[in-house]
């Protein structure tokens, strides 16, 4: 892997909320208000949106044909608690080809969730879980779930920030697929990457995440559908 340093760090965020309200009332947009000046970090915002997020982190990866850069893909409802959160991603793509904040060093059979062994919830063995992330509506959090070491190698992530640089995307030819509108995009994207032999890894990472997720009837369809894709 070459190095990234030169890149700059674009926040890549959907959100139902309109471009004047997410600075304010989003967790992710109150992060960007506390950092941006610091970070240097840029933001592609996808505001007013119903489209999937598979659909726009594409669109965002196209982009950088012509203006490269480290792509964070992250939820709106996170709120980053790391003053060297943009200085961790660096350095954790110096490691890993993809990074995140929490993830499983193994994938089984037929599994729904990088946490999860089975569909009935039941929670892998956490010798194979690694990061860390923090819950609830501030800091700091209501919990803070520590799932394992940060650092490892990793075959799947969670999907709540991922990032990489849009060299070893373009280069690769990696991408989200576009059915997996808000579930299962990230573990369909962990399996591509898996595919092309590239490296996944955990960093530590600071931040606040406002949903616990569910496991409601759209998720029941995207884990259908992920099976029928990869058979397993």
């Amino acid at each position: 892997m070459t190095s990234h340093q030169e890149l700059p760090i674009r926040l890549v965020i959907a959100t139902k909320l309109k471009p004047e309200l997410f600075l304010t009332q989003s967790a992710t947009g109150r992060s960007v208000n506390n950092f941006i000046n610091t970070s240097k970090a840029q933001v592609q915002l996808y505001a007013s949106n119903s489209i999937g997020l598979g659909e726009l982190y594409n669109d965002a990866i196209e982009k950088t044909a012509a203006s490269p850069a480290i792509l964070v893909f992250m939820h709106d409802d996170v709120l980053i608690t790391d003053y060297f959160w943009a200085n961790n991603i660096r350095a954790g793509l110096e490691k890993f080809d993809i990074v995140g904040i929490a993830g499983n060093t193994r994938r089984l059979p037929n599994q729904p969730g990088w946490i999860m062994a089975d569909i009935n919830g039941t929670l892998d063995d956490s010798s194979y879980l690694s990061g860390s992330i923090g819950q609830g509506f501030g800091f700091p959090p209501d919990r803070l779930d520590v799932f394992g070491p940060s650092g490892r190698e990793c075959k799947l992530l969670d999907g709540v920030l991922l990032a990489a640089s849009s060299k070893t995307l373009q280069k690769s030819g990696l991408r989200f697929d576009a059915q997996f509108k808000f579930h299962f995009y990230d573990l369909d994207f962990c399996r591509g990457a898996e595919v092309l032999n590239l490296k996944m890894g955990t960093i530590p990472l600071s931040v606040v995440h406002e949903s616990l997720g569910s496991l409601d009837q759209e998720w029941h369809m995207g884990y259908k559908n992920y099976l029928e894709k990869w058979e397993s």
